[in-house]
């Protein structure tokens, strides 16, 4: 026989559970429809991979410089993820080196492309510019994270949950923590790991629980309150504030980024 908390309690798990579908599914369902509307290429042959224009030639500047760079992906992977690629110059060096991981051969790719090039037609965004002995301190650790990386042979790229180009990239992340930068929310695959993991999150500033980045939480200074939901996220940035996502990432005040330099 059922008490009178029964129905209330049914009630409440109902109201849980349908929020949490209107927050994750909701938002890919809009991204869904701007991107039926918007078009662009359907196929890696039409599409532009040309540069932006946004670096300067190597040799003009002789400082290091490292660039972690994100842009949307395309096909029906626009609507959920992009994606992010590690750019460095060591100090003097006279060419940009480009690192991608990518789903066909073996994953790891260097110079395949345009350091800043349009990723499927998509301008790239800036996630962390780090410039001068900041630079030069983290490309020790960035060139041992990738040299490192275990998922280097052909056939280990997994589209979801990873491993796919966003692990990669967070993986050199997790390497400079002190760097204070984490991919955007809809890097989908950014959150994989091989085992289930309680601990610090990646910038060290706060404490999450994953279930292989399918399912899981985190509370953070720099990654704010994120919640997983089979590698959708959604929750609040608490440094700059706004809100994040899935499908759109993030939505608020400008993030304190550096930025790449104008062309010289």
């Amino acid at each position: 026989m059922d008490t009178p908390a029964d129905p209330l309690r049914r009630t409440s798990r109902k109201t849980i559970v349908l929020s949490l579908l209107a927050l994750f599914l909701l938002p890919i369902a809009a991204r869904a429809a701007i991107f039926a509307y918007e078009g662009g290429p359907t196929s890696w042959r039409n599409a532009d991979w040309s540069s932006t224009g946004s670096l300067p030639d190597p040799g003009a500047d002789s400082q290091a410089r490292v660039l972690i760079m994100s842009g949307r992906t395309g096909g029906w992977k626009g609507v959920f993820s992009v994606h992010s690629w590690v750019v460095l110059k060591p100090e003097n060096a006279r060419s940009w080196r480009r690192y991608d991981v990518v789903g066909w051969g073996n994953p790891v790719r260097i110079n395949g492309w345009a350091p800043d090039g349009l990723w499927f037609g998509n301008k790239p965004q800036v996630v962390l510019d780090l410039q001068g002995a900041a630079a030069t301190n983290a490309i020790p650790k960035i060139e041992a994270a990738i040299k490192s990386y275990n998922y280097v042979n052909a056939g280990d790229y997994r589209i979801w949950p990873g491993p796919n180009s966003n692990t990669f990239v967070a993986t050199v992340l997790r390497a400079i923590p002190e760097a204070g930068t984490i991919l955007p929310a809809n890097a989908v695959g950014r959150d994989f790991r091989p085992l289930p993991y309680v601990g610090l999150t990646d910038s060290r500033t706060g404490i999450e629980a994953s279930l292989w980045g399918v399912i899981g939480i985190k509370v953070g200074w720099v990654e704010g309150v994120e919640m997983n939901f089979l590698g959708l996220v959604a929750g609040l940035d608490l440094r700059n504030p706004g809100v994040k996502l899935p499908g759109f990432g993030r939505i608020g005040l400008p993030q304190q980024t550096a930025t790449a330099a104008p062309a010289r």
